[in-house]
């Protein structure tokens, strides 16, 4: 099959507060930018980079209502040190119900938009 996710589109009613949010926490760079629409891809060269979907960020005129349908789940070396540093960048730590005993830390970005922090990998686990 010759078919592969080229994006993962967001919709926000200001494009800018998302994708600078996650152009800092990914570490990623700006592609194309307009008014209505910014495309963050991997840094040029790395290992991501024309693997892993862009972030597509749109313009609509609706605001964020509901919990996300779709979501990022991310794997940081230190789930700790991780959740400290988006919270430094704007994100925030939300309850979607997932409860005390998760392995994970579900935030927001600073435009509403949950995802999720994972624990670390421990050895011998594959990514």
């Amino acid at each position: 099959m010759s078919l592969r996710i080229q994006a993962i589109a967001v919709d926000s009613t200001d494009p800018s507060i998302p994708a600078a949010f996650w152009e800092k926490a990914l570490g990623w760079r700006r592609t194309h930018e307009e008014d209505d629409e910014i495309v963050l891809e991997p840094p040029a060269g790395s290992m991501e980079d024309g693997v892993v979907p862009d972030l597509l960020f749109l313009k609509v005129p609706q605001q964020k209502e509901l919990k996300n349908r779709l979501h990022l789940d991310l794997r940081p070396e230190d789930q700790d040190a991780e959740v400290a540093r988006l919270e430094a960048l704007g994100a925030r730590q939300v309850s979607v119900g997932q409860g005390v005993a998760a392995t994970w830390v579900v935030m927001a970005d600073p435009d509403g938009n949950e995802f999720c922090v994972l624990r670390a990998l421990r050895p011998g686990e594959a990514g």
